[in-house]
């Protein structure tokens, strides 16, 4: 990967690399000093990056890093391409404030200006550690042409990935997944907690699934049993999330993560009071990190949990 070593070497710190199934990555210099990572995707695995049960097929990711630049990802399926490029202003230091752009363009490099809704926005940003430990939904705003701002901030040292989740008009939802890693001393992720049942604040979450053994390639129903902390009684004050009864992001841990490991499910309707069920499947065997999300009057309530595949 002679490219990569030129990205490594001129912006001092590690870039994501393609992803190992065909992807070719090319690297350049722009006249102001940026840098600018293109990852090409050349195969589509049918079988990987999934939304909800099933679900289209994304993987792909490059990041330059510095204090300016430019990474781009393109993400190809068979009748569809699209290429988001991530630009970062500023330096990022852990805890700080850091603004991003990101740009969705066809595979020419002409912008795309026009994107359909879905889930009440154009534009879900997941901002995840690579070791599962730090997770953020965020929703950038449109400023036209194509263009996506958002502010994000990285709590520690370590690696980063953003899956950029969107939807060209007219097209299916399409996954862009770049890298970067925040200088510092990495500390040691803590034990992996398989307990399903958890408190979050004022809510205590039962996680419980439709299958005793989880089993890859298997439809399984999640349910999230949510109880107020005070009484122990299903919770009465569940709104509506982005037009929604809940969201749940599902990752599998991977020692690089990319699209192809990323699964949104969506909550399915009439269930009973304090709980929220979603119907998915694991596509491989493995550890999976779950995070479900949920409005109580207002407020925001995330319940991760580890779960383990075979």
């Amino acid at each position: 990967m002679k490219n990569k070593s030129m990205l490594l070497g001129l912006v001092g710190l590690v870039a994501g690399s393609a992803i190992a199934t065909g992807a070719v990555t090319h690297t350049m210099k722009m006249k102001d000093g940026t840098m600018q990572a293109t990852s090409t995707n050349t195969r589509n695995d049918s079988h990987k990056g999934h939304h909800a049960a099933g679900g289209d097929p994304h993987e792909g990711h490059q990041m330059g890093h510095g204090s300016k630049h430019e990474s781009a990802h393109e993400s190809m399926p068979e009748t569809e391409a699209a290429q988001a490029k991530l630009t970062i202003q500023g330096t990022i230091t852990p805890n700080k404030p850091v603004s991003l752009a990101i740009d969705i363009q066809d595979k020419s490099g002409k912008a795309i200006a026009k994107f359909d809704t879905f889930q009440e926005k154009l534009m879900h940003l997941i901002v995840v550690s690579d070791d599962l430990q730090y997770f953020s939904h965020l929703h950038p705003t449109y400023k036209q042409n194509g263009r996506f701002e958002v502010e994000a901030s990285f709590p520690q040292p370590g690696n980063y990935t953003l899956l950029n989740d969107y939807k060209p008009a007219g097209q299916k939802e399409q996954v862009s997944a770049v890298k970067t890693q925040i200088p510092g001393k990495i500390l040691s992720a803590p034990a992996i907690d398989l307990n399903r049942f958890k408190t979050f604040g004022n809510t205590k979450a039962n996680l419980v699934f439709s299958e005793s053994t989880l089993k890859a390639g298997k439809d399984v129903t999640l349910t999230f049993d949510l109880r107020d902390a005070s009484n122990t009684q299903p919770v009465k004050d569940l709104q509506p999330y982005l037009g929604e009864k809940g969201h749940l992001v599902i990752l599998r841990q991977s020692p690089s993560l990319t699209a192809a490991d990323y699964i949104h499910a969506h909550a399915m309707k009439d269930t009973p009071e304090g709980q929220v069920l979603f119907h998915t499947k694991f596509p491989e065997p493995g550890k999976y990190k779950l995070w479900g999300q949920f409005n109580r009057n207002g407020k925001i309530v995330t319940a991760d949990f580890w779960v383990e595949v075979l």
